[in-house]
């Protein structure tokens, strides 16, 4: 019996991760959408400016920024090519691996980051808050 309880309360437990998970991807994506992002577009956004210097000249492969965000491949392939689009990230080829491709801000994406960043985090602060 206490065995099954354990087992109740970890099932619970992971349901109340995911409900949270999906009320704060909700709000991001409704206080990002006035920016003309949502919150995967912000996340492959913040990502790349985590790992850049202030002059942009730092750029990562799409296995790293997969690797720090939770999308597929092919997902992330789309995102990238929409922010491109957008004349927010720029790709280019890896010099290490030609078969790589490197993704970087470009001065427009690092100054929509700047702008929306207070906005992301301060619905994390309030979505997170305990």
């Amino acid at each position: 019996m206490a065995a099954k309880k354990a087992e109740q309360a970890l099932v619970e437990q992971w349901r109340d991760i995911l409900a949270l998970h999906a009320r704060t991807q909700c709000e991001l994506d409704r206080a990002l959408h006035h920016h003309g992002l949502c919150a995967s577009d912000f996340e492959v956004l913040d990502v790349l400016a985590g790992g850049a210097p202030p002059d942009g000249s730092c750029s990562l492969r799409v296995q790293e920024i997969a690797d720090r965000v939770h999308l597929s491949q092919s997902a992330l392939s789309r995102l990238i090519a929409r922010l491109e689009k957008d004349g927010l990230v720029e790709r280019g080829m890896c010099a290490e691996d030609r078969r790589g491709v490197r993704v970087g801000l470009t001065g427009k994406g690092r100054a929509l980051h700047g702008e929306v960043l207070p906005v992301q985090r301060a619905v994390l602060s309030r979505m997170l808050a305990k």
